[in-house]
């Protein structure tokens, strides 16, 4: 670009002497840089022979085209350097700006103010949640040339609690070109010799800040043998180094490593927040958008803003600067709320024709089978929070008012619970099933008649209902024989424990006890059938008038561990 424009000076100034003196002059020994833009300006034809009219024209006309030459580079670089990515373009540059992390914010900015600077910084938490950029912000407010010039004329030792944006060091940090404020990549830089040569540098001072910050992005990426190197450094920096650690996974950072570091934690970013955000970005960049379809492009980031502006330039790519929710579910393949309750209340009417004509109709509008079923189980999921009186939007993903009544009159919280199993059990088996296809038509036919499915805790509740309705109704009846409970009795293996109770002549026996038991409750005259005799007849002794002695000997002979002749130890069945 640089050249172009040099040539385009030369050709005017070469014009400019052939339009006043009307004659362009040029010896031989002239060098021969001058011989070509001379041929090139059009004002010479041949060695010292002047043309005034045609080096005039030709002159003007090269002048014109390298006007226009000039002027198409510069609209073709204005162009390409107009667009960045809304990540980049509204990446935080103050703590202010730094979204929904307050309690960094806050900690981060007394810290400055008191000018009680750790060593080493620790920043952990999700993806796109403003970690990278908190540490940049850092390092520009510990070397912002204002503040430092703020300093030396008052006396105080307070750092900026906000970069100033304007200095020449934050300009530098901000462009990735200052020597103080070095950014490492801790995935591709993970070894021992790549902290050692971290090592050797620290020993030099910064350049033209007062500190010099060393920022390890995943951080968690390092070898074991690299933090173990990194230890001592970090423990006994030089008093203008500054580490500052970020990592998404925090259990993968030895403890050593936390226990030499200030830790902060960064959560997701709310979806209000998000959701504002994206609504700010439009009105700047002059685009329309629906608040559903913010919304929706909102809770689909899951509290990552990054993810949030990646797919915000996604969708304003395809939208003709119209963001509408049903572009967005026709371009990405996203099942609509409308046919979701459709399906639900055909599920709830129990009409499984239709459901699955309805699941044919979506899958053949190109939305994924695993995103169907991930829709889906999102849809109940929000019946089931309705059914527990949760009516937050942010958690719903739409107004309450938009679910389907009938599918929340029909279902109750038990039977959604199971609705949200078959799906979640559906999307498991997908992956590893003969044809996914399969699995969702079952998944589908399950839903349909899930108003008759009984849980387990229900059908409990039911039989003991029936049992208390049973005994109730046997007590009231005259002709079913009571029942007398009699401890049962203990084996015959069990008869020789020196702990056992014996009788006079050393063996066991219950046939005195049970004698007394059934002769002394043998008033009763019902008779029982064997179908109904179902208690074993060692735990429970049915009573009649018709018992004798010799029936009560013959209970007692099929009874294991009895002597049926007490005086006769040695007789046992």
């Amino acid at each position: 670009m640089r050249h172009h424009v040099v040539l385009t000076v030369r050709a005017c100034y070469i014009t400019i002497r052939c339009s006043v003196s009307g004659t362009v002059r040029v010896s031989a020994a002239q060098p021969r840089q001058v011989w070509k833009e001379a041929a090139v300006s059009g004002c010479l034809l041949r060695r010292g022979a002047p043309d005034t009219e045609r080096f005039f024209k030709k002159a003007g006309f090269l002048l014109l085209i390298s006007l226009v030459f000039f002027l198409v580079i510069r609209y073709t670089e204005f162009m390409a350097a107009q667009y960045e990515v809304t990540a980049s373009k509204y990446r935080p540059k103050t703590f202010d700006e730094l979204a929904g992390q307050e309690f960094v914010v806050s900690t981060i900015k007394n810290s400055l103010k008191n000018a009680q600077i750790a060593p080493a910084y620790l920043f952990s938490g999700p993806r796109g949640c403003g970690k990278t950029s908190a540490a940049r912000i850092l390092a520009r407010s510990l070397n912002c040339l204002t503040a430092l010039q703020a300093n030396d004329q008052s006396g105080k030792k307070e750092l900026a609690s906000e970069p100033c944006g304007i200095c020449d060091n934050c300009r530098a940090i901000s462009r990735g070109a200052s020597m103080d404020v070095l950014e490492i990549d801790g995935a591709s830089n993970n070894s021992v010799n790549d902290i050692r040569q971290i090592k050797d540098e620290v020993l030099f001072p910064p350049q033209t800040g007062r500190y010099k910050v060393y920022i390890i992005d995943e951080v968690h990426m390092l070898s074991g043998s690299a933090f173990n190197a990194l230890l001592k450094t970090i423990e006994e920096p030089p008093p203008y180094i500054v580490f500052i650690f970020a990592t998404t996974e925090l259990h993968k950072v030895p403890a050593t490593i936390k226990s030499r570091c200030q830790q902060f934690n960064f959560r997701l970013i709310s979806v209000e927040k998000i959701q504002e955000l994206l609504k700010k970005i439009c009105e700047e960049n002059s685009i329309k958008a629906d608040d559903d379809a913010l919304f929706w492009i909102a809770r689909e980031s899951t509290g990552s803003l990054r993810d949030a502006f990646t797919l915000f330039d996604q969708i304003v790519s395809f939208s003709a600067g119209h963001i509408r929710s049903e572009t967005i579910r026709e371009k990405l393949g996203i099942t609509g709320l409308e046919k979701l309750n459709a399906l639900a209340e055909f599920c709830a009417a129990e009409d499984s024709a239709g459901a699955f004509a309805l699941t044919d109709e979506i899958l053949s509008s190109g939305v994924a089978i695993e995103q169907f079923v991930i829709d889906l189980a999102g849809y109940y999921r929000s019946l089931l929070l309705l059914k527990n009186n949760v009516t937050r939007e942010s958690l719903l993903g739409y107004r309450p008012s938009q679910f389907s009544a009938k599918a929340l009159e029909t279902y109750d919280s038990i039977r959604l619970e199971q609705a949200l199993d078959i799906l979640l059990d559906c999307y498991r088996n997908i992956r590893f099933s003969v044809s996914p296809c399969f699995d969702l038509e079952t998944a589908v036919s399950k839903l349909t008649w899930l108003s008759k499915w009984v849980s387990p805790s229900e059908l409990k509740e039911a039989i003991e209902d029936a049992r208390s309705v049973i005994g109730n109704s046997g007590a009231s009846r005259p002709s079913k024989p009571s029942v007398v409970p009699v401890e049962a009795p203990v084996r015959h293996a069990a008869a020789t424990s020196p702990d056992a109770p014996r009788t006079g002549d050393g063996g066991r026996s219950l046939s005195d006890e049970f004698r007394r038991l059934v002769m002394a409750k043998g008033s009763s005259s019902a008779k029982a059938s064997a179908e109904d005799d179902d208690v074993p007849m060692w735990g429970t002794v049915r009573e009649s008038k018709e018992e004798t002695p010799e029936q009560v000997e013959k209970v007692l002979s099929i009874i294991p561990g009895t002597l049926v002749n007490p005086e006769n130890s040695t007789e046992r069945v």
